[in-house]
């Protein structure tokens, strides 16, 4: 971080755009193509943690008794990421397919049981995450109470960018959008979230070690997801997930 900001404040001083040799020292962003922050995290799990996502997925059913209880979650694929601007591909599995508009947060150093209090301390950023899921494969899993295993963990995007905590602004109070083919399908705030990330990570270090890189997600922000709208994503389709002062994460079906 003290290089990046070091570089950062070069440029800013009017740095060269070339080195001596001509080399490019400055791009513009339409000539570069930005990967996922994290490629290949040691850890990857997503929360339950808006609870207007979690009554409508619960439906007349109400919502668990134990769900106010703790912080649940699962372990996605970590090694399965896109960034933006890279095509998501339909799996061969399923036939529906949906998007799932999520603020992740990345862990920044390795602690165990941490008070939530402290809990903040160990967070290095935020990204956008769209939690792809195959719908049907997942209806199938949650029958037999495992999962959601291949219903989720076949792919991840995540991105445009890492936004480190110091600029982040108040985590909790973050317009989340989700556009498909530009038109506004999902709206929502981070404040919304009734498990914060300081209890989750509170939670998930009991007797256990976290590690820099490891990914923390938030869960679906209500309406932001097609399953709760009955609206469906398509081959083709574009999906634009932005949440505010992080950027927009675009990814096309395909």
């Amino acid at each position: 971080m003290a290089a990046a900001r070091q570089s950062i404040a070069f440029f800013e001083q009017a740095g060269p755009e070339h080195g001596p040799n001509d080399e490019t020292l400055l791009y513009a962003k339409r000539d570069v193509k930005l990967l996922t922050p994290l490629p290949d995290p040691a850890s990857l799990r997503d929360f339950f943690a808006f609870e207007q996502h979690v009554a409508t997925v619960f439906g007349q059913r109400g919502v668990p008794a134990e769900w106010y209880q703790i912080p649940v979650y699962y372990k996605s694929g970590h090694h399965n990421l896109i960034g933006t601007d890279e095509e998501a591909a339909w799996p061969s599995f399923t036939q529906q397919f949906d998007y799932e508009l999520e603020l992740a947060a990345v862990i920044g150093k390795k602690g165990s049981d941490i008070p939530v209090n402290r809990a903040a301390e160990y967070i290095a950023g935020f990204m956008v995450m769209n939690d792809f899921s195959a719908r049907d494969i997942q209806r199938q899993e949650m029958k037999v109470r495992l999962g959601p295993a291949k219903g989720k963990d076949w792919c991840t995007a995540l991105g445009p960018c890492l936004v480190t905590s110091d600029e982040i602004g108040d985590p909790y109070d973050l317009r989340m959008t989700a556009r498909i083919n530009g038109e506004l399908w999902s709206e929502g705030n981070s404040g919304a979230m009734h498990w914060k990330f300081e209890q989750m990570i509170a939670f998930l270090s009991m007797n256990d070690t976290i590690c820099p890189g490891d990914i923390i997600g938030s869960g679906t922000v209500g309406t932001g997801c097609g399953l709760e709208l009955d609206r469906w994503v398509k081959r083709g389709d574009v999906m634009e997930l932005e949440i505010e002062n992080i950027g927009v994460l675009r990814n096309r079906v395909v």
